[in-house]
């Protein structure tokens, strides 16, 4: 295993926060984020995230912070001197549901199993999403005073999609707030908030200050790390791209789908718009489907969710990463950034860590880190008057 110092390091706000070696947080994904992903991220000097809702209950999820805090501890043994210990948090999104998930359960785990002295394999980061999150930040950090009064652990994250639900997480507390592009997969909620992260990032950034932001939406190569950094950014969430890495535990055939150079920039679309809750997704046989329903309705006023759910179903997802592995039989989050996965680290690129064209995390965040280092250079030589 080669060293740190074989390869660049870039220190930011989000590495110094949350003591990590990259400043790259792996974002939650349903039915994607368990302890193998997580421990794979963390392990390779990001922050990796549990998905809480992939989990039936909080009890559940308790089960699988200990599975990844496990696979981390192990995992550490063969990390080289001064590698910084593995971190990881919990992805908690506040869903509209029929019979609503058990959201006060799970915020208490993640404060109950938080990183501490005694537990430094703890639950470093909880990002939040969907909804105020103060009350959920109130039990959090509750749970944790009582067992540590002056622990800072974990950090809250808010995940907002315009300037205005930022400046609601900040004044709701959090600690850092993840600001998300129309170029992401959740692509805005509402009619008029299809704006893009090269908007989006400098303004919010701008606005929060001193608050740290962390951009999100596409981002699968280092360039555009460097560009958020330059941007305002501490760093960058990912989570499409790292459906296209070793350790992602869904089916080849996805992975092999999503990495074909045939699936370009333009393989996503926006669906569910008409219902307000526009989201970007694979671009397939679902999700024509459900842009035809939606073709034929005016504003939403004669259509249910009900009418799309058969199509829309985290069930059907769910079967197809896990059991089929058929990118054309469900509706699936896609950013943007499948552009760049299938074209971006072809022989000729100029990097020699990658064993074939799927990556490891490991090998997936030294690369992106040494080609944002190697960014940043590129701009210095410009003269600058």
């Amino acid at each position: 295993m080669p060293n740190a110092t074989d390869h660049a390091r870039v220190r930011t706000p989000l590495t110094e926060m949350l003591e990590i070696e990259h400043p790259i947080i792996q974002g939650g994904m349903q039915y994607v984020g368990y302890a193998e992903m997580a421990a794979a991220v963390a392990l390779a000097g990001g922050v990796g995230i549990l998905t809480g809702l992939t989990q039936e209950t909080p009890e559940a999820l308790r089960n699988e912070i200990e599975k990844c805090k496990a696979l981390i501890a192990e995992g550490m043994k063969s990390k080289p001197e001064g590698f910084r210990i593995g971190k990881f948090g919990v992805n908690l999104t506040i869903l509209p549901m029929l019979i609503p998930a058990d959201y006060e359960g799970f915020a208490r785990v993640c404060g109950e199993e938080a990183r501490t002295d005694e537990n430094p394999y703890g639950v470093s980061l909880v990002e939040m999403a969907g909804g105020n999150p103060k009350p959920w930040i109130k039990i959090i950090k509750e749970t944790v005073a009582q067992r540590d009064t002056s622990s800072q652990w974990p950090k809250i994250l808010h995940k907002s999609a315009t300037l205005r639900h930022a400046m609601k997480a900040k004044a709701a507390g959090v600690d850092l707030v993840e600001i998300v592009g129309y170029e992401a997969s959740i692509a805005g909620g509402q009619p008029g908030d299809e704006v893009g992260l090269w908007v989006q990032l400098p303004l919010v950034a701008k606005t929060l200050h001193p608050t740290p932001v962390v951009a999100a939406g596409a981002t699968a190569h280092g360039s555009q790390l460097g560009a958020a950094l330059t941007l305002g950014a501490v760093g960058v969430t990912m989570a499409t791209r790292f459906l296209v890495t070793k350790e992602c535990p869904i089916k080849d055939s996805i992975k092999q789908r999503l990495n074909d150079p045939k699936t370009d920039e333009r393989s996503t679309c926006v669906v569910l718009s008409k219902l307000n809750n526009s989201t970007r997704v694979f671009r397939n046989q679902v999700s024509e489907e459900i842009l035809d329903i939606e073709s034929k309705s005016e504003q939403g006023k004669d259509l249910s969710f009900e009418e799309l759910a058969p199509l829309a179903s985290g069930k059907r997802a769910k079967a197809m990463w896990q059991e089929n592995g058929d990118t054309e039989d469900a509706m699936f989050s896609c950013s943007q950034s499948v552009g760049i996965i299938g074209t971006s680290f072809k022989e000729g690129d100029g990097d020699d860590n990658f064993s074939d064209e799927i990556p490891t995390c490991e090998e997936l965040l030294t690369k992106m880190v040494d080609d944002c280092a190697a960014s940043l250079k590129n701009a210095n030589q410009y003269s600058i008057s």
